[in-house]
């Protein structure tokens, strides 16, 4: 029983925001605090166009916010930063640092999840040292310029029926799309635009976790 607590305290909730100040002026500090006075128990901080420096002090920032409400706080891509900013986790794509050296650096406790873009990736990343595999696009998405096909959900079925580790689905999931895509299997939902609403961060957070409350029961 304590080794299942652990596990469940090491996988994304059912709502997993990412900031993302191109959809709105906010800084990620402020983006943070929305999110987690909405009840955000993770947040992701996303920023692909702040240099090293500048995304340390955003990621500090946020991190003040995060602690505040109790939440834990992942940042984008940059080991580096996370490790130097004392944040809980790093979440790794394909031109990032691989999962395995990321780990050894990181350590044991650091949480550590990575992006997949089709299905046999997905499943070959259950044998890595990550804590959770995001599988994304599930439907097409405007938050990244260079956005890969959408792979729909039967592709989410297919991970579902061969993953153990928490599966985390990403990419043009809306609020009307978010009951179809639990349903599908995933655990948790990585949502960009759906909460990154200029001046209702907070109210978009509270009306998608309860939404995600009615759709698992």
């Amino acid at each position: 029983m304590a080794a299942v607590a652990a596990s469940l305290l090491r996988a994304p909730p059912a709502i997993y925001p990412i900031t993302d100040r191109t959809l709105g002026a906010a800084s990620h500090a402020e983006l943070t605090r929305a999110l987690v006075r909405g009840g955000a128990a993770w947040v992701q901080v996303r920023d692909k166009g702040m240099a090293g420096v500048a995304l340390l002090a955003a990621v500090r920032a946020a991190l003040v916010e995060a602690r505040a409400g109790g939440a834990k706080l992942i940042v984008n891509d940059r080991l580096d930063v996370a490790l130097a900013a004392g944040a809980d986790g790093v979440h790794l794509g394909d031109e990032d640092l691989p999962v395995a050296a990321a780990r050894r650096l990181a350590g044991a406790e650091f949480l550590i999840g990575t992006s997949t873009h089709d299905v046999e990736q997905a499943l070959r990343a259950q044998e890595l040292p990550c804590d959770y595999v995001a599988l994304g696009p599930v439907f097409a998405t405007s938050s990244k310029k260079d956005a890969r096909p959408a792979l729909g959900l039967e592709a989410l079925r297919r991970v579902r029926a061969g993953s153990a580790k928490p599966l985390v689905a990403i990419g043009g999931i809306t609020r009307d799309r978010l009951p179809e895509v639990l349903a599908a299997g995933a655990d948790s939902v990585a949502l960009i635009a759906a909460v990154m609403v200029p001046g209702e961060v907070e109210n978009c957070m509270v009306e998608l976790l309860r939404l995600a409350a009615i759709v698992r029961g």
